[in-house]
Parts: structure tokens; C-alpha cells; sequence
């Protein structure tokens, strides 16, 4: 694989949100196992600083991950937005999408999208996540649409 993408979760008032710190410890780990050789961690600034993308920059830093190894993209604050400017920071086009397993195939379908050859990573989940489950059934639909507006990226 060429790089593992983890996808943008919360930075909540006094750190990162669950799922932002399951998603990182996560990379951290494929890393560590040498899945691949750089880690993409993405997203923005939300409600509360810093940017995603920084957070997860320190937490993987914090969990063994070398400085060299980890281009941050924190300008997205959606999937689309994500993936679409983690292409741009690569050359090569296989790689591990990290993000939970309710929000998977969107990943996926988004990925695909973009020219990548990708396999979805997902923690283990600690609770049942209903609410995103949910959320997914109306996203998942409506992205596929917005996709076919989308153009497409080399």
C-alpha cells in the first residue's frame, strides 16, 4: 500500500472526540505494522481548534509514528473533501482508507471515485452508533448523486 488516509473526526472542546482519537490510534497501528509508509491524516478546522488533521498529527506522533512519515491535509471538512485532497498530496493510488465501519462504504465509494485502489480500516467500535448508522442510510445516497457531479480525478 502507498499511504494509509484517516478520515476527519471532532475535536471537541477539550480534545479529540472519541472516534477521532479510535480512527488515529488505528493508522497508528497499521503503521506500526508496516502496512504502508506514510499516513494522510485529514480534515480542518471545526468549532474548535486545532485542525483535525494537527490533532491527529500529534496523537500519531504521540503513539510511535515518525514526524517524516505523516503529510497532514487540513483543509476538508467533508468525505468528499478528504479524499479528494489526499490525491492530491500522493502518486500512487493503493491505499487504506481509516474511518469507522458505519461510514465505510461511503469511504469506499468516494475513494473509488478519486482513481484509488482502496480497502477500508475501521477500529473496532465501542458502542453501537445507531445515530451515525442512520445518518449513513440518508449520506450514503445522497453522496452518490453528488458524486456524478463531481468530476473525476486522473
Amino acid at each position: 500500500m502507498d499511504a494509509i488516509i484517516v478520515l476527519g473526526a471532532a475535536v471537541w472542546k477539550d480534545g479529540p472526540s472519541p472516534a477521532l482519537r479510535r480512527r488515529t490510534l488505528h493508522a497508528a497501528s497499521l503503521w506500526l505494522d508496516r502496512q504502508a509508509p506514510i499516513i494522510i491524516p485529514c480534515g480542518g478546522l471545526g468549532v474548535y481548534p486545532p485542525t483535525e488533521a494537527a490533532l491527529m498529527k500529534t496523537l500519531l506522533e504521540h503513539h510511535g509514528v515518525s514526524p517524516d512519515c505523516i503529510l497532514p491535509e487540513d483543509q476538508s471538512t467533508t468525505t468528499l473533501e478528504n479524499i479528494r485532497n489526499a490525491r492530491e498530496l500522493l502518486t500512487g493510488r493503493d491505499v487504506i482508507i481509516v474511518t469507522d465501519r458505519y461510514h465505510a462504504r461511503r469511504a469506499a465509494m468516494v475513494a473509488r471515485h478519486f482513481g484509488f485502489n482502496a480497502i477500508v480500516s475501521s477500529p473496532r467500535p465501542t458502542r453501537s452508533h445507531l445515530k451515525q448508522h442512520l445518518r449513513e442510510a440518508i449520506a450514503l445516497p445522497a453522496y452518490a448523486i453528488k458524486l456524478r457531479k463531481t468530476p473525476r480525478q486522473p
